[in-house]
């Protein structure tokens, strides 16, 4: 009798060990959705700073990153997110707005990352801050424009930049945001 009481204390914690792995393993496979860079790019180095996404909560990614094979080449230089018109657009993380202004008829927000050399664009957006500012995560920076655009609905596009170079804006997310709903413990099975 002794040795089954041992037994399920024992089974209930590997029970709750499984448990525990799948949802990392779970959490895990959410965060590495970001697909690899294309051949010739090399992987980036991107911090995962951001505390919010720029619109919404975890909004539907309409048309992710598809780097270019050549700096000219042919992609799709950040993400477009699906959010409905005149939608808050917010900072993802702290940094000085570098540009609030207009570039082909669209308007655009550039916020340069505090600690880093990366900068995060947003567009079509109304700028509700200028150039100079200091923004933290969350600050709303502008709202979402109605404009005709290369989203089948409205979206705003959320681009990344090292220098010239773009960059997977995805990758700033923490696994946390990524994921699409809070991480969920399995019941503890007696055996």
């Amino acid at each position: 009798m002794r040795t089954r009481r041992r037994a399920l204390p024992l089974r209930s914690a590997l029970a709750l060990l499984l448990g525990l792995l799948l949802t990392f393993l779970t959490c895990t496979a959410r965060a590495n959705d970001t697909p690899p860079p294309a051949p010739g790019v090399p992987p980036s180095s991107v911090p995962a700073i951001a505390r919010t996404w720029p619109v919404g909560s975890h909004p539907l990614v309409l048309r992710g990153w598809e780097p270019p094979a050549t700096v000219y080449g042919r992609g799709h230089r950040g993400v477009d997110l699906a959010t409905p018109a005149g939608a808050e657009v917010r900072a993802v993380a702290p940094g000085r707005v570098s540009f609030a202004g207009r570039v082909a008829g669209r308007g655009v927000v550039a916020v340069e990352l505090t600690g880093t050399d990366l900068r995060t664009t947003y567009e079509p957006v109304t700028a509700t801050v200028k150039k100079g500012d200091e923004v933290e995560p969350g600050e709303v920076v502008g709202t979402v424009e109605i404009t005709s655009s290369h989203c089948a609905t409205t979206c705003v596009h959320w681009g990344l930049l090292r220098g010239e170079m773009y960059l997977n804006p995805l990758e700033l997310l923490p696994p946390w945001l990524l994921s699409r709903g809070p991480s969920r413990l399995l019941p503890v099975l007696s055996f």
